[in-house]
């Protein structure tokens, strides 16, 4: 129970300490011009009220990594708690603030925009690319498991087909309409259930007769029964729960309907920060439901269970019947409400990078119609394939965000520490992942040279950004890799 509550206690006073150092640096300003005014087409750039515009941050970043990643993570140990502790204060919380404070800066720029303005026409390009792959995989994967789930509360003719197509019909309204109609009506009501759900599990956690089997006191090394390292495994399961690359391509959304940037560090940093409590109240529900390490491995063996069965069997076992059904609705809306705003941001990215006005509604199908037919290809390759390149890809993305922040930073003449330290740390953890990682979703190095070279890896950058640090004063309006 210790473990628990330093980690809650970490994460709610980072969001007041750090949070605020961080918002004092970036220096928000209430008189800036603001996007949603200057740019407004009620269709993507629209001022919107600030809790809605919080409640669709947290749904749009909070789809199943802080639930299902967690439960995944915490096999590993109290690492686990630290890492979704300090990961998110230090790491997730100023990687989706300060990229919604650049977006809001650059007039509700995307995320290949921020990433190339800050290092390069040609990142531009791989950025916009490599960012859509993101979103066209978190779509996929955001159908599968909520039509799998949905189909098993609801009769046999309602089947996993029925509820696919269901869900693929409101993705593609809700990427079409303006953001206001359904998205903005909608949120409310899917935040009520992910937040019940969470408060309820909270609840039980901290007044109900349980007992949290987690103790840094214990050590720090890996409990998962497989051979896999903490490092980097660990930091890659654990992913939106802590930092996540997809984020990056949320915050733009959100910095288009904001009409005050002071209003920035509550809904950025602040939504992450509600991410980060979501993940721990799972890691903490999974391995207290099931008793211990070793008995949340056993269960995860049995045939037939995975993450959802489990979640399903915490909920009821733990909130009744009503509770139960909220609880997993609440499930069942964070990966819809990821998935729907994936494709949207998807259609975005496109349309800056193409400069395709989106007024129109025929240019919008005209964006978004392809983006559908990707993802409906990609769902047809096995789910835990899928997920394990998306998770790659997730973390991967936020290297490339954190050293554009960090540049930005520098340009500005700010402490870029705050996002330097993250952006080597998460280059070394991608690198040595990828090596390592059996094929054919790595290249199955041994885990030493993998190590070595992700270390390397990280080292990189920084010394390129070092040798270029003296000349960025003097070109502001350059970018730090040549053209």
């Amino acid at each position: 129970m210790i473990a628990f509550l330093i980690s809650l206690a970490v994460l709610i006073g980072g969001y007041f300490i750090y949070g605020l150092i961080v918002d004092r640096i970036m220096g928000s300003d209430s008189k800036h011009p603001m996007p949603a005014i200057t740019r407004r087409d009620d269709i993507d750039y629209r001022p919107l009220p600030a809790w809605k515009v919080f409640l669709i941050q947290f749904l749009n970043i909070a789809g199943l990594g802080p639930i299902f990643g967690a439960i995944m993570g915490i096999m590993f140990g109290p690492a686990a708690f630290l890492w979704i502790s300090i990961g998110t204060i230090f790491g997730g919380a100023v990687h989706d603030f300060c990229s919604g404070m650049i977006s809001i800066r650059s007039g509700g720029g995307s995320l290949p925009e921020i990433v190339g303005e800050q290092l390069g026409r040609n990142l531009r390009r791989v950025m916009c690319l490599f960012s859509v792959l993101l979103l066209i995989l978190v779509t996929a994967v955001f159908v599968s498991t909520p039509a799998g789930l949905l189909s098993g509360m609801t009769p046999d003719y309602l089947d996993r087909t029925f509820w696919v197509t269901v869900i693929f019909a409101y993705y593609l309204l809700a990427t079409l309409l303006p953001i206001d109609k359904l998205i903005g009506n909608l949120y409310p009501i899917f935040g009520f259930a992910l937040l019940f759900m969470a408060a309820g599990l909270l609840g039980v956690l901290l007044t109900g007769n349980v007992d949290i089997p987690v103790s840094f006191t214990d050590g720090f090394h890996s409990r998962s029964a497989t051979d896999m390292p903490l490092f980097p495994m660990m930091f890659v399961s654990i992913a939106c729960g802590a930092i996540s690359g997809f984020h990056a391509t949320q915050s733009p959304m959100m910095a288009r309907c904001l009409t005050n940037e002071k209003l920035a560090r509550p809904i950025f940093y602040g939504a992450m920060v509600a991410e980060g409590i979501v993940a721990l109240i799972w890691a903490a529900a999974a391995v207290t439901f099931t008793g211990g390490y070793e008995q949340l491995a056993e269960y995860m063996a049995v045939p037939g269970h995975d993450a959802g069965s489990l979640v399903h069997d915490v909920a009821f076992g733990w909130l009744g019947t009503i509770g139960g059904i909220l609880a997993v609705l609440g499930v069942i809306a964070a990966p819809i409400t990821t998935g729907d705003t994936a494709l949207r941001s998807a259609r975005l990215t496109i349309a800056d990078f193409m400069n395709i006005n989106q007024k129109g509604l025929m240019r919008r199908i005209l964006v978004t119609l392809p983006l559908m037919g990707a993802v409906i290809i990609l769902m047809m390759m096995d789910f835990s394939v899928l997920w394990r390149y998306f998770a790659w890809c997730n973390q991967a993305l936020s290297v490339f965000t954190l050293w554009a922040i960090t540049v930005y930073l520098a340009r500005h003449s700010k402490p870029y520490v705050i996002s330097m330290l993250p952006a080597m740390f998460m280059t070394a953890v991608c690198t040595t992942y990828i090596l390592c990682a059996p094929t054919p979703e790595g290249f199955g190095t041994d885990y030493t040279t993998a190590a070595i070279a992700g270390v390397a890896a990280a080292c990189i950058p920084a010394a390129i950004f070092f040798s270029r640090l003296s000349r960025l004063p003097l070109t502001l309006k350059n970018t730090i890799v040549n053209d």
